[in-house]
């Protein structure tokens, strides 16, 4: 890892911040796409095709 000096604090929470929001999206992404299925689904169910 390079020196970071007195920088170190300040770039390693920008880093830690940074994949937080990146895992956050993926997460959010992920539980809305699962919800999408599911509705689609009952609606499938519930029209037919």
């Amino acid at each position: 890892m390079p020196e970071l000096g007195k920088y170190a604090d300040t770039v390693i929470l920008a880093y830690v911040v940074s994949l937080a929001l990146i895992f956050g999206l993926v997460a959010l992404t992920w539980v809305q796409n699962r919800r999408a299925k599911r509705l689609l689904n009952a609606q499938e169910a519930n029209h037919g095709k």
